[in-house]
């Protein structure tokens, strides 16, 4: 029996968040909604804990029960959320699965951004409505149930006359999407998904019971990397300041102002911030550029404060009656708007004076100074020696980095870590373009690579005298790249252990950069993924330039690969993956457009899209009779909770999986890679404190 099935459980609000999941203490499963896709009956809705029902016999979860025991595939709409639920809630399947909000994302073939009215890009949702909407499938619309919610009712006190009517309506589209899913992937053009989708919803499966086994917080370790982080956030701030008072004078900025930022570093202030946005639609290259932004914005002079003569300093004024005598209560100075001191304009000017290169650089009230911005602008300063730009365009990299690893990691994990300090790790796959995992509540994709960040340090083994191991791939996404361009050198390369990070930094040395192995690593690799050396210093842009002269194979590749985008509309990589470039076409240099994504999209998703989930397949495998789990996936690393009992055990499974790699990749891909992929592991307390074993 094929059967579609759906939940709905209860939720709650914790510190602001919303929480969905059923390891939140209060949350329960109100009822559970089925359909045969098969027999063309109705679909069933089963009522556990509702206001109006409890199930207090247990009669409706055995029903439930008996169901899954007879279901040869169960379908689900977010199959995380629903398999999550009904494992946590003691029933049990183990069967093959079909997830239609995945299948929907590999049909797309990472084109999951649409165009709305004004022009603006955004992420296609996948939600079951719009999925429906889409393929032109009847939905029932839950406005009534989105009342509910907004009028402050929880799942289990919406009618449960409604909330089971909206609950069969979705067991329906579900079961309709199915269908016109299965017919899509029938298609000539997309046998070669086939393969591609059933080893995704098996990974979905082990995302699932990674989830739920979740990772253990060390709530100490945390407060003390929110204290380290918070105290160098001050320590660059105090930094920053005393930089901005050298080039802008007594003129007050505030640090997280992106406008008062953007004044700062471009000397400039736009005459109508209403009107800025809009003055360069049509701006088609510098000199344009250049004549607007003069024509629209003011130059900044450095300022000098003195004594507001109104109110004596005092930043407060006095109206007063009619017998000359003072109200009680003062007026804030309108002449220094309170400040008690005014400002006298300067010959010399402000900021730093840089000038954007392009109208992209537009933001709504000034100039962009988001992260790529700030490197193409310290590269700026370092090839023109403006060393206290640098500082200061380093110093605020740092600050934005430092209050991103506040909100987003040491906040994020405080927020969504359950009262037993365990954090259950969401990892999806259906959110990048390229197939590979990304994170939420918090992301931790977006940590920094390499093994110095300290929030790993917070997360610790369950078990008393337990262990943490790392095992992540050495260089796959160069050994992935090797292997589809079949570059020799970057083969030879590999073969033989060559430092490449040394060579990056030795050529980035001579061509005048003083440049150590560490620093060198963010741009060995970095053209594989599309990046030039466009926003980078000139000697870092030599090895860029150097990089295409020296891998030959992969250049040749990356022409290849445009080809065919521009041929196709589409690259069908060698896993089957698929990913569709519309409207590809040549431009004049002989390029075609898409060009980033045409190089990045196929070595990204076949090493962490396609590589990394099966090799996670088969490290679980191989756990299976022990007590240690993996807990989370992050870039291409198999994070391992290590019962105490078990230690050399997981390390003999990482090195029997070491061994079998290419055939692991063969065995699921039908491809045979003559480039090794190499796993590296290391074990500690912690995540962070761990020492090579592998």
């Amino acid at each position: 029996m094929r059967l579609v099935l759906d939940v709905e459980n209860t939720t709650k609000k914790r510190n602001g968040k919303l929480m969905l999941d059923p390891w939140e203490e209060g949350n329960f499963l109100v009822n559970v909604g089925v359909r045969d896709v098969d027999d063309g009956t109705e679909a069933l809705t089963f009522d556990l804990q509702h206001k109006e029902y409890v199930d207090q016999t247990g009669v409706e979860s055995k029903r439930i029960q008996k169901i899954l025991d007879h279901t040869t595939l169960l379908i689900m709409h977010n199959a995380q959320h629903d398999l999550a639920w009904l494992w946590e809630c003691g029933f049990k399947y183990d069967g093959p699965i079909w997830d239609t909000m995945l299948a929907e994302s590999i049909l797309l073939r990472g084109n999951n951004l649409e165009i709305s009215p004004k022009g603006v890009a955004k992420k296609i949702s996948l939600s079951l409505e719009n999925t429906a909407i889409r393929r032109n499938l009847d939905f029932q619309k839950d406005d009534t149930l989105k009342r509910y919610f907004k009028d402050g009712y929880n799942t289990d006190e919406i009618p449960l006359s409604e909330l089971t009517f909206y609950l069969e309506a979705d067991c329906n589209t579900t079961a309709s999407l199915f269908h016109s899913q299965v017919a899509d992937f029938m298609l000539p053009e997309s046998q070669s998904l086939i393969k591609v989708r059933d080893i995704t919803f098996d990974v979905c499966k082990l995302l699932t019971r990674m989830k739920a086994d979740g990772m253990k917080v060390d709530r100490k370790a945390l407060n003390a990397v929110r204290k380290e982080f918070e105290d160098e956030r001050g320590t660059i701030q105090s930094r920053l300041q005393m930089q901005v008072r050298e080039v802008m004078g007594d003129t007050p900025v505030n640090l997280n102002s992106p406008e008062q930022m953007s004044q700062v570093i471009f000397s400039r202030k736009p005459h109508s911030k209403d009107d800025w946005p809009n003055l360069f639609d049509n701006c088609k290259n510098l000199a344009e550029l250049k004549k607007i932004v003069t024509a629209n914005s003011d130059l900044l002079y450095r300022t000098e404060a003195f004594t507001c003569p109104t109110c004596g300093g005092s930043g407060e004024t006095y109206k007063l009656k009619k017998d000359g005598s003072r109200y009680a209560r003062p007026n804030k100075c309108k002449d220094c708007d309170g400040r008690g001191y005014q400002l006298k304009k300067q010959e010399r000017m402000a900021g730093f004076g840089f000038f954007p290169p392009s109208a992209s650089w537009v933001s709504a009230s000034g100039f962009s100074t988001g992260k790529d911005i700030l490197d193409v602008l310290r590269a700026t300063a370092m090839d023109n020696n403006m060393s206290d730009a640098v500082t200061f365009l380093e110093d605020l990299k740092r600050l934005n980095a430092v209050s991103s690893y506040l909100s987003s990691f040491v906040e994020g994990i405080d927020t969504f870590t359950k009262q037993n300090d365990v954090l259950h790790v969401s990892l999806t796959q259906h959110i990048t373009s390229t197939g590979r995992f990304s994170g939420r509540e918090p992301n931790m994709q977006n940590m920094p690579r390499g093994g110095t960040f300290p929030v790993k340090r917070v997360f610790v083994s369950r078990w008393s005298g337990g262990k943490i191991m790392e095992a992540d791939f050495a260089q796959l996404e160069f050994r992935a790249a090797a292997f589809l361009s079949q570059d020799e050198t970057a083969m030879e390369e590999i073969n033989t252990g060559f430092d490449v990070h040394s060579y990056t930094a030795q050529i980035i040395s001579d061509a005048g950069q003083p440049t150590a192995r560490q620093a060198a690593k963010e741009h060995t690799f970095a053209p594989l993924f599309g990046a030039t050396g466009y926003g980078r210093t000139k000697a870092e842009a030599a090895y860029y330039t150097h990089f295409i002269d020296k891998y030959k194979g992969i250049a040749k590749w990356h022409k290849k690969l445009g080809d065919e985008a521009i041929r196709f509309q589409k690259i069908t990589n060698v896993s089957g993956r698929q990913y569709s470039f519309p409207g590809t076409t040549r431009r004049e240099n002989n390029t075609p457009t898409n060009f980033t994504r045409i190089k990045n999209y196929p070595v990204q998703g076949f090493a962490t899209g396609d590589v990394v989930p099966v090799v996670l397949l088969e490290i679980d495998k191989r756990l299976k009779s022990m007590r240690s789990c993996i807990v989370n996936s992050v870039h291409d690393s198999a994070v391992i909770d290590i019962h105490p009992d078990e230690q050399k055990e997981v390390i003999n499974v990482i090195n029997d999986v070491n061994d079998s790699l290419n055939s692991i990749i063969d065995n699921y891909y039908g491809i045979k890679m003559n480039v090794p992929l190499l796993l590296e592991a290391k074990i500690g307390p912690n995540w962070l404190d761990t020492k090579d074993v592998i």
